[in-house]
């Protein structure tokens, strides 16, 4: 790990070292990522099951099958559905509890691992290498149709309304967001988690957010760092007009001087305030849109 990038996590993860370091072993059996270690053992949220039922499960797809964290409530249904889509660490402790979180307001949370048949982003050490050897080689197409593959195993669960679909993303999984809402008719509302609206078109990446804002069959709602470097502001009012020009009723807020990453609680960029007050409006506007 950067030497710098130590000093920061430890300067904002002050636990004695012998605590810290137990604590993050912990974690490590549960599945945070190699590469974001050590996780901030002060701000980390930890939902519990109480009440739930919540599992991997497998999920078909159109060439096999992928895993999934799946978090429900553990009595009525069917439930509307929220896609929650991962980070580039894959489905790790931070995105299950999300589901968690879901599944207390009474959603059944689904995130599949869409990494699955390129690697396990969770055992690299360092992000360039989790980019290069996995998250390069993962198709667009790909992704979107394990959505909908995880879409279908929800609704033929019996525990899952399809009719009431929403989807929720961070980081690379803000971005799928966007893409996925200009392909499934059947999405009610997104919510995407500052991510990247423009970059370089490639094979597997051959388009971006800011290619499909007249094409979304949904609204979504955008949530954005002021200081992020790695999603400029100008892109950020690029997909602001482009939708204008659209007549979308999508809607992108800016956390002025919030950096990206603001909502892992696990990492030093989390900033609470921005945190809870996104996670309000991501449920305001499931709920306005008819995903509750």
């Amino acid at each position: 790990m950067d030497s710098q990038v130590k000093q920061e996590l430890d300067s904002l993860c002050p636990a004695p070292e012998m605590n810290r370091r137990a604590f993050v072993a912990g974690l490590l059996a549960g599945g945070f990522a190699l590469a974001v270690q050590p996780v901030c053992a002060e701000t980390v949220i930890r939902t519990d099951t109480k009440g739930l039922v919540d599992a991997e499960v497998s999920i078909p797809t159109a060439d096999g099958t992928i895993p999934a964290y799946r978090a429900m409530p553990d009595h009525g249904g069917p439930f509307p559905v929220i896609l929650v889509v991962q980070e580039i660490f894959g489905v790790h402790e931070y995105i299950k509890d999300v589901c968690r979180r879901l599944a207390k307001l009474g959603y059944l949370a689904l995130a599949p691992e869409l990494f699955h048949r390129q690697g396990d982003p969770r055992k690299y050490e360092n992000i360039p290498d989790i980019l290069k050897h996995v998250v390069s080689k993962v198709p667009d197409a790909q992704v979107l149709s394990d959505l909908d593959a995880a879409v279908a195993w929800a609704e033929k669960s019996g525990f899952g309304d399809g009719k009431r679909l929403g989807i929720t993303g961070f980081c690379y999984g803000g971005r799928i967001v966007w893409l996925y809402a200009a392909h499934n008719p059947q999405l009610k509302a997104g919510v995407a988690w500052y991510g990247r609206i423009v970059s370089e078109r490639t094979p597997t990446m051959p388009v971006h957010p800011i290619d499909v804002a007249d094409k979304l069959y949904a609204p979504v709602l955008g949530l954005y760092g002021g200081a992020d470097p790695g999603i400029p502001n100008d892109t950020v009012e690029q997909m602001r007009a482009a939708l204008k020009k659209a007549g979308s009723p999508s809607e992108i807020i800016l956390y002025e001087g919030m950096p990206h990453g603001f909502h892992a609680d696990y990492r030093p960029t989390y900033r609470r305030d921005a945190a809870e007050d996104g996670w309000r409006r991501m449920l305001a506007w499931f709920k306005k849109h008819g995903v509750a």
